[in-house]
């Protein structure tokens, strides 16, 4: 199960998009992928937080809802869960053995749907940055304060406390990523995509594995960062590979290794 942000429609032969969807592979190794487009649950604007599913629970808009209210990541998690809800019903589909997997924006929202909902048998979060899996303390790249001038939708109000002041955050996204455990958990990072801070990924990976290590679960086995394009670890994996912000051929070949090794009766 996949987010998209781009478009209703996906083409699985468009040349644009050809890398980023693999789908005649997904298939040929006896998965289903299914999409959502993002927007039909909370259009991805600042003032779209009072259409689609945030309107059904009354939150107003960006800067009209209340400081603990959800923002567009909230409702793309929830919209995640009730994907599964209907997979769950579709006698053609073994929904137990199920990956929740986003890029970018949505990776963020993939970590907290599977966060927030045991269901989700494994986690994908290809490149998810600040809010994702990146560590928010290292304030590297794309931080908290940028993230909530750019994009004040995203998340509840009262993440703005901590624009320009991470230190005073009571948590951090090892924890979130904690909360997985001992669930598989594939993080990923580009190196030539220091937005999103590659080594904060990792770090926040390295941070969740004493919960895996708790549970009698492989972690990443290394405490320093992997060679490009070498993925590390057991149930818990990391890789950066070699490229920019984008989902490739090859990190999908790595994600379907992984589901087969975790997923497969």
């Amino acid at each position: 199960m996949r987010w998209w942000s781009r478009s209703r429609k996906i083409s699985p032969s468009s040349a644009a998009r050809a890398e980023q969807w693999q789908i005649e592979t997904v298939i040929a190794r006896g998965y289903v992928t299914v999409s959502a487009w993002c927007n039909d649950l909370a259009p991805d604007r600042a003032n779209g937080l009072s259409e689609g599913a945030p309107a059904l629970f009354s939150t107003g808009g960006a800067e009209e809802r209340s400081g603990d209210a959800w923002g567009a990541v909230g409702a793309w998690a929830w919209g995640l869960s009730r994907a599964l809800d209907y997979l769950e019903t579709d006698t053609d589909v073994d929904a137990r053995r199920n990956a929740v997997h986003g890029h970018s924006r949505l990776g963020k929202a993939a970590i907290w749907a599977a966060a927030q909902d045991e269901r989700f048998a494994l986690l994908i979060s290809n490149e998810s940055g600040c809010g994702g899996a990146a560590l928010s303390k290292r304030v590297y790249g794309e931080t908290v304060g940028i993230i909530n001038q750019k994009f004040p939708h995203w998340f509840a109000k009262n993440f703005r406390r901590y624009d320009d002041n991470e230190t005073a955050l009571p948590v951090d996204q090892h924890q979130l990523l904690a909360l997985i455990a001992p669930r598989p958990l594939y993080v990923a990072s580009a190196e030539g995509d220091q937005w999103t801070d590659p080594r904060g990924e990792f770090l926040s990976a390295l941070g969740a594995e004493p919960v895996y290590t708790l549970h009698g679960k492989a972690g990443l086995g290394v405490t320093a960062m992997p060679a490009l394009d070498a993925p590390v670890g057991g149930t818990l994996r990391y890789h950066i590979r070699t490229g920019k912000h984008d989902i490739i051929a090859y990190d999908w070949a790595q994600y379907l290794d992984f589901a087969d090794r975790h997923l497969r009766p």
